[in-house]
């Protein structure tokens, strides 16, 4: 007879995507109990390690649906190294390498994925000047899900003051990107292979915001992408570098951008590569899985399974 394996299913956290992480997790306690597995939901504290420790029988396997700081960029993959408790998606390096976006660009653009021009600086410099001329975009280098992406558009004269409010909670640095015109292609890799290629369009407005990611019907996916077969093979192609370059593990998803507009430069850029991608309802990585094959059960068995500690 077949021991039923025990899953912790980790999720909430205190980052800025709480909410998306708590969404994800009860969908994937949901998937998960489908699948026969005993499962332990957690909303992840400070705490963490004295509840891990407190946790009868102890966890198999530790199912990661945080996202965003502390759950996404090494830090609680640390945690559980010590503990010696096999957990699913990347390491240690490889999750606050992805995290850490202007150090991820560096590993990206030496293993040959093109990534967009920008630069690091204060968010004070970002609100004095136009770094780059407009039209450029302003991100946060450590948060996920879009949460305080500024788009500086080519009919804006001041730069983005807002980067001055006292309450702004997403760090002092800011990377200041060229904006790319053109489609928002995203490309998750399952392993050693990488999944379809989905065409994501926003339902209202021209950016793919937190609020088109999350919301019931706030943004179109096209999947398979319909663009031509060589770059649809390239973005592809061009996710399976930068989750090797990076060291992810398990699943991954690359986002990039496609300038194929009427006298566009034809640019395909890679953004950044996502270690904990969304597992809500509205996620791209179950439909992309579900396009290559795999129900949402089987995807989460399969992250299960692949699970380990020394990633």
């Amino acid at each position: 007879m077949t021991t039923q394996k025990h899953v912790a299913v980790l999720m909430g956290g205190w980052s800025a995507e709480r909410e998306v992480s708590l969404s994800s997790g009860k969908a994937c306690c949901q998937a998960l109990e489908g699948e026969g597995y005993r499962v332990t939901p957690i909303d992840v504290g400070p705490d963490i390690s004295t509840v891990l420790e407190s946790v009868s029988p102890k966890p198999d396997v530790i199912f990661n649906a945080l996202h965003g700081r502390f759950g996404e960029d090494g830090t609680i993959q640390g945690l559980l190294e010590l503990l010696r408790l096999p957990y699913t998606h990347s390491g240690i390096l490889a999750s606050a390498l992805a995290m850490q976006k202007d150090r991820a660009k560096v590993i990206l653009k030496a293993a040959g994925v093109p990534v967009p021009e920008g630069v690091k600086i204060h968010r004070r410099e970002a609100s004095e000047r136009h770094v780059l001329p407009p039209p450029y975009v302003v991100k946060p280098v450590n948060e996920g899900s879009s949460v305080g992406v500024i788009i500086v558009r080519e009919d804006r004269t001041h730069p983005p003051q807002e980067l001055l409010r006292e309450d702004w909670p997403f760090g002092d640095l800011v990377l200041v990107e060229k904006y790319v015109a053109g489609r928002e292609l995203t490309c998750a890799v399952m392993g050693d292979k990488p999944l379809g290629v989905i065409d994501i369009r926003p339902a209202t407005g021209l950016f793919y915001d937190y609020d088109a990611k999350y919301a019931k019907g706030g943004s179109i996916h096209v999947l398979p992408a319909e663009i031509k077969p060589n770059v649809y093979q390239q973005v592809q192609e061009l996710a399976l570098t930068a989750h090797q370059a990076l060291g992810c593990r398990g699943v991954s998803r690359a986002d990039l951008r496609y300038d194929d507009t009427p006298g566009g430069t034809g640019d395909l850029v890679v953004l950044e590569v996502n270690t904990q991608p969304g597992m809500t309802e509205t996620s791209l990585v179950p439909e992309m899985a579900a396009h290559a094959g795999y129900s949402f059960g089987e995807l989460v068995r399969w992250m299960v399974e692949d699970a380990s500690y020394d990633r």
